[in-house]
C-alpha cells in the first residue's frame, strides 16, 4: 500500500518535464531571448515607476517562485502528512492541539499591505500549517465520516489544481467535460437510471438542494419565471434523524423552515412509513402542498438507511417528489455484501452522494443524479450569450454549466474517474465491505467489555458504530443508573475528547441524539482508507478506557 504514493513523484515528474506545465524552464527560456534582444521592461502609459518597478519584480521573480511547489512536496514527504505507514502510528501525532489565542502565537497570520516573505519564509509558514493542522490521514483519525485518502485519487487532485480550469464548457475542460460525463453515466447505470443526468454539486447541502429545485420545477413549472407568489405553501418531509440542510434549503428556496417537517424514526432509526403518511395527510387536510420527501441513506450519527421502497410506495401514492440524500451511505453501490441497503434506489426521483465519504476521494467530491434526462437543463438553464453560445465550433451538448446552478465549478470529477481507472469497482466494493465488516466487529469488541462500554444500537447498518464509555467510578448495579447516572455519564464523551486532542493519539467524535432524548455518546465511522486491521481496534479501545481513567 505505501508504494501507491510513489504515484506522487510521478505527478510532479510529469508536470516538471511537460512543456505547458514548466513555468521555470519557459521564462529561462524567453529570459535568454530577451537578453539577446537587449530586452527590458517597458511602462505602460499612466503605469507609475513604482508600479512598473514592482510589476518588473515580479516577473523577473517567478522563475524562483516557481520553485516553492518542489519545496511545499519534499515538506509534505519529510513530515509524512499524509499518514501512508501503519508502523509509524503509534508515533505520529493526529494534531498538535492549540486553543484559538495561543495557536495565533505560533503562526503569523496578520496580513500587511506592505509585507513580503522570501521562499524560506514561505516554506516555513507551510511548516507550520502541517504541524498544527489535524491529520485526517492518520489510521486513527475517526472522527468525520470522511479520512485517509486514496493517493490515486489525490495525485488527481493536485493534478486538477496544476491545469486549473473550469468545467463549464467544453472549450476550456476538454477532458474533463468528457470525463465528468463520463462518470455521470456510470454512477446513473449503477443507481439503475436508465435515461438519467447529474451534476457534481459544492458538497452535499448543494445537492440536497438541487433535488428541492428540480422538485419544485417539475411541481411548478411556472416558479422559474414568476417565483412562488400565489402558491400553496410547500411542504418537505424529511426523517428527524435526516442532515440539516434540508431545512436550511427550505429558508435559502422561500420554502421555509417551518414546512420542513421532521418525520418520527422507529428503533433502527428509520424513517417510520406509518408517520410520514399521517403527516402528509396532515399537510393537505389543512390546505399546504406535499411535494417533497427526503429519504436518508446513511444518516449522519447512526448510519441509519431508511426504508427506500416503502418511501417509494408512500411517494408514488401521493404523488411526491422521492430524493435520496445518499451522501454518506451512497458506496453502498459498489459493495458487494451490503448493496443491498440501497433497494429501491432505482425508483427515487433523484439523489445525492458524496464519494469523499467512505471512498476516500479527496475533499470535496459530490454528485446530484436524477432520474430524469433533461430536467436539470430545463430548470436551470438560462440564455448566456457570452459564455454558452449555441453556434460553436463543437458540439454545445457536451458544455454542462448551464446545468448548473454555478458559472465556474472545480473540477471535481477526474480525481473520482482516476481512483476507478486504477482500481476499479471491484477493489471499491471489497473496500467498503471491508469498512463495514470493521464497524460490525468493533461492536463485537465493544460487547465483550460490557462493564465499561455500552452501545447505542444493538447493530448498525453501515460503517458508523455509537457507544458510550463508562469509568471504573461509575460502574455500578444496572438498577443504580437513574437519570442523574445518565446524565453525569453524558458529560464523559467530551471530557475524553478534550484528552485526545491534547495527546494527539486518537480523534473520535461525539454527538447527542435529541430524537430520542440521548445525551452525548461516541460515533466511530470507518472509511475504505486506511485500510485497518483487528488489533487495530484493540488499540483504539484501550486508548479510550486509558484517557477515561484521566477524566
Amino acid at each position: 500500500m505505501i508504494n501507491k504514493w510513489k504515484v506522487f513523484d510521478s505527478i510532479i515528474t510529469g508536470i516538471r518535464s511537460n512543456a505547458a506545465l514548466r513555468p521555470i524552464n519557459w521564462h529561462s527560456q524567453l529570459s535568454s531571448c530577451w537578453r539577446r534582444f537587449d530586452w527590458k521592461y517597458s511602462k505602460m502609459d499612466g503605469e507609475s515607476d513604482t508600479t512598473a518597478s514592482i510589476v518588473d519584480g515580479v516577473r523577473m521573480r517567478l522563475m524562483d517562485d516557481w520553485k516553492i511547489l518542489q519545496h511545499v512536496f519534499k515538506l509534505v514527504q519529510r513530515e509524512e502528512t499524509l499518514c501512508a505507514d501503519p508502523q509509524q502510528w503509534q508515533q505520529q501525532k493526529i494534531v498538535d492541539f492549540m486553543q484559538p489565542d495561543e495557536l495565533k502565537k505560533h503562526i503569523n497570520l496578520t496580513i500587511k499591505e506592505k509585507e513580503t516573505s522570501t521562499l524560506s519564509d514561505i516554506e516555513l509558514i507551510c511548516q507550520q500549517v502541517i504541524k498544527y493542522s489535524v491529520k485526517t490521514s492518520h489510521g486513527r483519525f475517526h472522527n468525520q465520516l470522511f479520512g485517509q485518502m486514496d493517493p490515486f485519487g489525490l495525485a488527481g487532485a493536485w493534478l486538477t489544481e496544476a491545469l486549473n480550469t473550469s468545467s463549464y464548457t467544453f472549450e476550456v475542460a476538454p477532458v474533463f467535460s468528457l470525463i465528468e460525463t463520463e462518470v455521470i453515466s456510470a454512477v446513473c447505470r449503477l443507481a439503475g437510471y436508465s435515461h438519467g443526468d447529474g451534476i457534481f454539486a459544492p458538497g452535499g447541502s448543494s445537492s440536497n438542494m438541487y433535488g428541492l429545485v428540480l422538485a419544485r420545477y417539475k411541481r411548478i413549472p411556472t416558479v422559474k419565471s414568476s417565483g412562488m407568489f400565489g402558491i400553496r405553501p410547500l411542504v418537505i418531509f424529511t426523517s428527524e434523524d435526516s442532515h440539516y440542510s434540508l431545512k436550511k434549503a427550505a429558508h435559502w428556496l422561500g420554502i421555509g423552515a417551518d414546512n420542513c417537517i421532521a418525520v418520527r424514526t422507529n428503533a433502527k432509526g428509520q424513517m417510520a412509513l406509518d408517520d410520514l403518511e399521517e403527516k402528509i395527510k396532515a399537510a393537505k387536510k389543512c390546505g399546504r402542498d406535499p411535494f417533497f420527501i427526503n429519504a436518508t441513506a446513511g444518516t449522519t450519527v447512526l448510519g441509519a438507511f431508511d426504508n427506500l421502497d416503502g418511501i417509494a410506495d408512500v411517494a408514488q401514492r401521493y404523488g411526491l417528489w422521492m430524493h435520496v440524500d445518499a451522501c454518506l451511505g451512497g458506496a453502498a453501490l459498489l459493495a458487494y455484501k451490503h448493496r443491498s441497503l440501497l433497494k429501491g434506489l432505482q425508483r427515487a426521483n433523484s439523489f445525492a452522494w458524496n464519494p469523499h465519504k467512505t471512498l476516500g476521494v479527496p475533499l470535496q467530491c459530490s454528485l446530484f443524479l436524477t432520474s430524469e434526462s433533461d430536467l436539470l437543463a430545463r430548470c436551470n438553464s438560462i440564455e448566456v450569450n457570452y459564455l454558452f453560445q449555441q453556434d460553436k465550433f463543437y458540439d454545445v451538448s457536451y458544455d454542462s454549466g448551464n446545468k448548473s446552478i454555478q458559472c465556474g465549478r472545480k473540477i471535481d470529477a477526474f480525481k473520482f474517474w482516476l481512483m476507478l481507472k486504477a482500481r476499479g469497482y471491484g477493489q471499491y466494493g471489497h473496500l467498503v465491505d471491508h469498512a463495514i465488516e470493521m464497524a460490525r466487529l468493533l461492536e463485537q469488541k465493544l460487547r465483550a467489555r460490557p462493564d465499561r462500554f455500552r452501545l447505542v444500537l444493538d447493530q448498525h447498518e453501515y460503517s458508523n458504530v455509537c457507544f458510550w464509555y463508562i469509568p471504573k467510578s461509575m460502574r455500578v448495579q444496572s438498577s443504580e443508573e437513574n437519570d442523574d447516572w445518565w446524565a453525569h455519564l453524558y458529560t464523559i464523551a467530551p471530557k475524553i475528547k478534550e484528552q485526545m486532542a491534547y495527546k494527539g493519539t486518537l480523534m473520535v467524535g461525539y454527538s447527542p441524539l435529541s430524537s430520542r432524548q440521548l445525551g452525548n455518546f461516541f460515533r466511530m465511522v470507518f472509511t475504505c482508507f486506511p485500510v485497518l486491521q483487528a488489533e487495530e481496534l484493540d488499540i483504539m479501545l484501550d486508548e479510550i478506557e486509558r484517557l477515561g481513567e484521566l477524566c
